[in-house]
């Protein structure tokens, strides 16, 4: 091999270094002329006059902005734009400036300007997209790739940057991955993803859309829908950057070994979730008690379930606590529950009247079904009163079991109270047989402390 190329295969970083002091020697140069000096007084001074712009005219645009209310998106826009109004200011007089410029003098005057101008242009566009995406670590990243891009692209250094790029990497077997694979792949990543969220969201919505699937299925489609996109996309940035796919069996039978027995819980808890929302079970919006939770449920997701109880507070069960337990669901046939409230009343009372009236009183009650109509039973002679058991329907269960009875027992209140029917109530004798003797009392009454004695009456 020869020397020259000994040395290059020796060290590969050579020639990137070499073209970088190249072109800082260029650059230094260029610093040393005098127009250059007098376009940098140009920038500064469009800088400072873009500072002033914005501290003048922020004032008056946000009083102008808060009359945007209605239009919650445009209004988070263009607070987004006025919080960066000194920098979408200074490219503006940037363009000024190199227009000017090149009227009244040869263009190599005003290079410098016009690169400055572009860049700053290229930044602030990419700065209020990235401040778009709600994720805040995405968005510092998407904003912080996209400055870079626009740099390199702007100087004209891309070819060297993506040589430098592949120069630098490791093998691993037959495979090699260097920063610029890296670099394409995170890329094309975050394109996929994007791509897949919003394919995905659109499934989604019409997925909610048709009325012919069941809550159940509805959650089910759109969950396999999103998984296959995500998947999809990581296939094919791993088919991009050159990973043979096959190579993946091997990695996957670790992680099912892996999965076999550190995440039995996990994956017992997925597989549970899709058999509920197969089998239709339970569905977003039905009544359940699952032990001594009682609420509705919200959301069904892969590993748990979201419970909401009537005092607002958010229960995760796991899927599988669902299948291995006893649930109660209150809507899986129908949303109709039939409560029951025991009341008695005395004996002086007729009890047709007091069906009657009970019944009446309760088909009034807000939320009280009339379709079944409310019922009234006589169930016992009770020792002090006659026992009724009044039955009737709510078809919002949710709202509330422990108000609704209460509701119905006021109802019964004002209504016997209307019409002369007591609500009884027990009295008690206390018989006392044989009773102590005054003298065996006094006898039995312990000695004053300290050795006193009690002075004889």
């Amino acid at each position: 091999m020869p020397l020259q190329q000994r040395e290059a295969a020796l060290d590969p970083f050579d020639q990137p270094i070499d073209t970088a002091l190249a072109w800082y020697s260029q650059v230094a140069q260029l610093v040393a002329r005098p127009s250059t000096l007098f376009q940098a007084g140009l920038i500064a001074a469009a800088f400072v006059l873009a500072f002033l712009g914005g501290r003048l005219l922020e004032p008056r645009l946000e009083d102008r902005l808060r009359q945007v209310r209605e239009r919650r998106g445009l209004l988070r826009f263009l607070a987004i734009l006025l919080r960066r109004l000194t920098w979408l200011l200074f490219p503006v007089f940037l363009w000024i400036e190199f227009a000017v410029l090149r009227v009244v003098t040869w263009p190599s005057r005003s290079y410098l300007i016009g690169l400055v101008a572009t860049l700053a242009t290229a930044w602030i566009v990419i700065a209020v997209a990235g401040r778009t995406i709600r994720n805040r670590f995405l968005a510092r990243v998407t904003t912080a790739f996209g400055l870079a891009l626009a740099t390199i692209l702007i100087l004209g250094l891309f070819d060297e940057t993506t040589t430098f790029l592949d120069s630098v990497g490791i093998s691993i077997g037959d495979l090699r991955l260097t920063l610029l694979s890296l670099v394409k792949a995170a890329m094309l990543l975050g394109i996929f993803l994007w791509a897949a969220k919003l394919a995905a969201g659109q499934a989604e919505r019409w997925i909610e859309s048709n009325e012919d699937l069941t809550p159940s299925l509805q959650v089910l489609l759109s969950k396999f829908v999103r998984i296959m996109l995500v998947t999809v996309a990581l296939l094919a940035v791993l088919g991009s950057i050159g990973i043979d796919l096959t190579a993946l069996t091997v990695f996957s039978g670790a992680v099912g070994v892996g999965i076999g027995f550190g995440l039995q819980k996990v994956v017992s808890n997925f597989v549970s979730g899709i058999i509920i929302l197969m089998d239709k079970s339970i569905k977003p919006g039905d009544v359940i008690s699952l032990g001594e939770t009682f609420g509705w449920i919200r959301l069904l997701r892969g590993r748990y379930v979201s419970v909401v109880t009537r005092d607002g507070r958010e229960y995760l069960i796991p899927n599988d606590d669902f299948i291995t337990g006893q649930v109660v669901n209150w809507s899986f046939t129908d949303r109709l529950v039939r409560l029951d409230v025991p009341f008695g009343v005395s004996y002086g009372s007729d009890p047709h009247v007091v069906r009657r009236i009970a019944v009446d009183a309760c088909k009034n009650v807000d939320r009280v079904s009339v379709d079944p109509l409310p019922v009234c039973h006589l169930t016992a002679f009770g020792d002090s009163s006659l026992d009724f058991l009044l039955r009737f329907w709510i078809a919002d269960p949710e709202k509330g079991l422990t108000n609704i009875r209460g509701a119905v027992m006021l109802a019964l209140w004002d209504a016997f109270h209307e019409n002369g029917i007591k609500f009884p109530f027990p009295h008690r004798h206390l018989i006392v047989e044989n009773p102590v003797p005054v003298e065996i009392r006094e006898a039995k009454k312990p000695a004053q402390r300290g050795g006193r004695k009690r002075a004889e009456p």
